[in-house]
């Protein structure tokens, strides 16, 4: 299997396996709004995924809520080819205006920035970054 196919492989069981697992009610403000949904595949220079673990579970799931991005679930893959160096995640957004902004204020953060300047000191962690924003079906289990 290509590594290509591998990561749409894996991206694809990630979001089956969100789907199955997780449902999430409408926003407070609207029976009918729904969450818009982003996956997001970091992929890590060799050796880094650790660091990046790291980082998520001490500083940037925290930082994420503060700026009202929900975090929905992470993931390593399983594949042999992308378990020692690919996260895979989903976080939601009431809007794509909303996650917008809030990426906006995520990346000026002063605690943001520390916790990234620090977590790179010894060489840069993430090689590429890939994303989807998302929008359940009608017929959706999750919302």
């Amino acid at each position: 299997m290509t590594t290509r196919k591998a990561v749409v492989l894996c991206t694809l069981t990630a979001i089956a396996t969100f789907a199955l697992t997780y449902t999430s009610p409408a926003p407070a403000d609207s029976k009918d709004a729904t969450l818009v949904y982003e996956l997001r595949t970091y992929t890590c220079h060799p050796d880094k995924l650790a660091n990046l673990n790291k980082r998520f579970s001490d500083h940037t799931l925290r930082i994420f809520e503060k700026h009202g991005m929900k975090n929905v679930a992470y993931w390593i893959p399983q594949d042999e080819k992308l378990k020692d160096n690919t996260l895979v995640y989903v976080i939601a957004h009431k809007s794509r205006a909303a996650a917008d902004k809030s990426w906006g204020a995520f990346v000026k953060d002063p605690e943001w920035k520390k916790a990234y300047a620090a977590s790179i000191a010894d060489g840069k962690i993430v090689k590429k970054v890939s994303r989807q924003f998302l929008t359940p079906t009608d017929y959706s289990p999750i919302k």
